[in-house]
């Protein structure tokens, strides 16, 4: 820097003379690789093509013919540049190999269920002035591309119509008049029909909040300097980028897949903001028939004439529709397309409103990667026959397509949390469009190198636009980066594997984890067990400092503090439990329900939290160790031991039987997935049509103030049928909510319960299991109607659901 310093002169005009020579030995080099003529048969470098486009964009004077319009601007701007035009839009033009991927797998789809036929016709208009004028190599690659289809430039038989495919490549962003040139595709595209646009944008996020049209908002919104920046620096050249041009076209027509995605300029931070629009005639799908039939589905009513949307119910219209017909009914009112929801290839998804602060507070994560609940035990209890219309939480969607191999006539998968219902998606649309190798690859094995091309080309077609925008942004990141190990060591759950294989390495048990996975009888496990790894897991110190802590139980394992409230009230129950006291003063059988589960004090709970934490784990792994073989028949804790699954221990829905089961056509005709509260989806059913409701833990999650639980268990006895039942597992052994479902016509009875040394399933993670079946209905929100009363003595109690040898 000294020798620097003393030959750069101080004199401030000095220091401008030099600095005007180096950007005039810029400029000259820009100019003298930019006019050099080609060498025939020679192509130009990277560099030079650089400075061309460098030269093309800034320094060129215009060279039209003087009429100052948007043609000859860009005539004059393209000739000089193109041909170099490959060399630099590879980099600077991003997403139109993944367009035509995605309108590909979508007309793909399309012919394959007869929608179009199967030679489509494309019409390109890609470039207004006729770009293959001046590059020839464009012209070639348009015919290599378009092999065996038919294809016209949009100023070519305009008026044709019936063209199954229209594309625009940057070219909207050109084009002045922009509402006539959008106008103008519905005229050329058929009914059944794609429209695939790629093109630059900015926008700020107060433009489109509200609108629930246009397929997902991930990373949509741009920074106030790179939306001043980005249009200042496209106007140079006429490239227009303000919203108004995509909105119109979101406007026009039904948004089918949406992308927002950012060119990172050879990885320098230099992010230019693009976005992939794939979309339909918006009247397609909105017949009022197609519509009904839809809700009638979500909602389990029978199949009614639709309403007329146009003009709003009428007077004997008193069915209870979705949230989503309602959003529709909004929407066509005010002639706007509808929610991108209903124009999905597969109406599994139902709309729901992603702006919501319920659904934005699990920031875009899923908590469970994997389902932590036995469905073959499910199944043993339940035994669903196809007449049974179930009702379940979604989770990660292994007992949902457990029902789905039952050939259940309706299956609701429900879930709050946006983010667990893409993951289901994800499963189903990987069983619709993949083989077997590949949906093990990513589900079995978590891992998948070409997941992104697998998703564009091949699942795009069969998710809906916030579950690809999701998966799009996240999947790569977790299937195919090196960095990552996994699937099943993404999400909340994720950190649980993680902490436990670092613990593992830390204390030198690695090689003792994998033997214990790879032990081919009980007794070499039990020996492996007892050797190394139980002093690990069962050490207090541990369970203190992790499974003690609220956060990490939350975060990581995904149980909320009521649910862990109720496993210190019934440690600290059956420590202070003394048999000697209820001599002296008899209760009757409520009066004992109601004073076992009185809330210990917050000094209590604080004094034992850590022993009931160990004692609930005590009483979680050691029996499952003893009783089943990880590497043969328990799948479950080998996931979290191995962060990922054997071609011998695996869940139900990824042996090739059911493969071969779930990839038929209809598999999933039945299936619909909410993304909501379960009492908000309930509310909205016809009453008495659910058969079976498996609510999981989720009953231990509400705390015993307030009126959810209850809200919950009578909107379960409105939508089951008499003898419906609704299965569900407690951390506790007889939960509080038990008598709130008594009240509310249920009878309830324990299938299951953890005791010391035996195994509830191959879970093992709940201390009890109960089905409450419904007796009888509640008559009014208000009134009692026919609700019984129970007490703990009414509780019929049986031994665990699966035997254990």
């Amino acid at each position: 820097m000294l020798g620097l310093s003393s030959v750069v002169p101080r004199d401030p005009f000095y220091q401008l003379t030099i600095a005007l020579c180096f950007v005039g030995i810029l400029i000259a080099t820009v100019f003298v690789c930019a006019l050099r003529p080609k060498s025939k048969g020679k192509s130009v470098g990277t560099v030079e093509a650089y400075l061309k486009f460098v030269y093309g964009c800034f320094l060129k004077p215009h060279t039209g013919d003087g009429s100052g319009s948007q043609q000859d601007a860009l005539e004059s701007f393209y000739k000089a540049q193109a041909d170099v035009y490959d060399a630099t839009r590879v980099q600077l033009l991003r997403g139109r190999e993944d367009m035509l991927g995605l309108v590909a797998a979508q007309l793909k789809h399309r012919a394959e269920a007869g929608l179009i036929c199967q030679r489509p016709v494309w019409v390109d208009d890609a470039r207004a002035f006729r770009l293959h004028e001046h590059e020839p190599q464009a012209y070639q690659r348009k015919q290599i591309v378009s092999q065996g289809q038919t294809m016209r430039d949009l100023d070519e038989n305009a008026d044709a119509g019936g063209a199954e495919l229209v594309t625009m490549s940057y070219a909207l962003s050109m084009i002045p008049e922009f509402y006539s040139a959008i106008d103008s595709i519905d005229s050329l595209l058929s009914p059944n029909g794609v429209v695939g646009v790629v093109d630059f944008y900015v926008q700020n996020q107060v433009d489109f909040m509200g609108r629930n049209y246009m397929g997902g908002a991930i990373d949509r919104h741009c920074m106030w300097i790179s939306r001043v920046f980005w249009r200042t620096w496209f106007e140079i050249d006429r490239v227009n980028l303000e919203p108004a041009r995509r909105d119109y076209l979101e406007y026009r027509f039904g948004t089918v897949l949406s992308i927002n995605a950012r060119n990172n300029f050879f990885n320098t931070g230099i992010k230019l903001p693009y976005y992939i629009w794939v979309g339909c005639s918006k009247d397609g799908s909105a017949s009022t028939q197609k519509l009904a039939e839809i809700d009638a589905a979500a909602t389990e009513s029978p199949y009614l004439s639709a309403l007329d949307l146009q003009t709003g119910a009428t007077q004997t219209d008193i069915e209870v529709h979705s949230k989503a017909y309602e959003s529709a009914i909004v929407n066509l009112q005010s002639s706007l397309p509808l929610p991108a929801t209903w124009y999905q290839n597969h109406h599994w998804r139902i709309h729901y409103d992603s702006s919501l602060p319920k659904h934005t507070r699990f920031n875009d994560s899923y908590i469970y990667a994997f389902t932590w609940e036995d469905d073959v035990a499910d199944m043993r209890l339940l035994k669903p026959t196809q007449n049974d219309v179930v009702l379940a939480i979604g989770s990660a969607g292994d007992n949902i397509l457990a029902f789905c191999l039952e050939k259940c006539r309706r299956v609701h998968a429900v879930d709050l949390n946006p983010s667990q219902n893409h993951l289901l998606e994800l499963k189903v649309a990987a069983f619709t469009a993949l083989g077997y190798q590949d949906v093990w690859k990513l589900f079995g094995e978590g891992k998948h190198a070409d997941f992104r091309n697998v998703l564009i080309q091949k699942l795009s077609p069969h998710l809906s636009s916030e579950a690809f925008q999701f998966w799009l942004h996240n999947g790569p990141s977790v299937f195919s980066s090196s960095k990552s190990k996994g699937l099943y060591y993404s999400g909340g759950s994720g950190y649980a594997l993680s902490i436990a294989g670092w613990l593992f390495r830390l204390m030198g048990m690695s090689s003792d984890v994998q033997k214990l996975c790879s032990a081919q009888t009980l007794n070499e496990q039990r020996e492996i067990w007892q050797r190394s790894i139980k002093n690990l897991l069962h050490s207090k110190i541990l369970t203190w400092a992790v499974l003690g802590n609220e956060k990490w139980l939350w975060k990581a394992l995904g149980v909320p503090p009521a649910q862990r409230a109720v496993i210190e009230t019934d440690f600290a129950k059956q420590s202070d439990f003394d048999e000697t006291k209820t001599v002296e003063n008899v209760k009757s059988a409520a009066d004992d329900y109601m004073s076992f589960h009185e809330e210990p004090s917050d000094a209590a709970l604080k004094s034992s939290s850590g022993n009931a934490i160990y004692e609930y784990v005590l009483n979680t792994f050691e029996p499952v160790i003893n009783t089943t073989l990880l590497s043969t028949s328990n799948h479950y804790y080998l996931l979290t031991l191995l962060g990922h699954y054997t071609p011998q221990s695996h869940p139900t829905y990824l042996s090739p039987k059911s493969h071969i089961k779930l990839s038929k056509p209809n598999a999933f005709s039945g299936l619909r997935i909410h993304t909501d509260e379960i009492s908000e989806v309930i509310a909205r059913m016809r009453p008495g049509t659910l058969t079976i409701v498996v609510v999981m833990d989720s009953m231990d999650w509400f705390p015993p103030q307030g009126q959810q639980a209850l809200r919950q268990i009578r909107a379960l006895n409105r939508a089951l049928k008499v003898r419906g039942r609704v299965l569900l597992r407690s951390a506790g052994l007889e939960p509080w909510y038990l008598r709130v479902f008594g009240e509310c016509g249920f009878a309830c009875k324990r299938v299951a319960v953890r005791v010391p040394g035996s195994c509830i399933d191959r879970v093992n993670m709940y201390a009890s299991t109960w089905i409450c079946t419904k007796e009888s209905g509640i008559e009014s929100e208000g009134g009692r109607g026919h609700a019984r009363k129970a007490s703990l003595a009414e509780l019929r109690l049986e031994g665990p659901a699966l035997g254990m040898e």
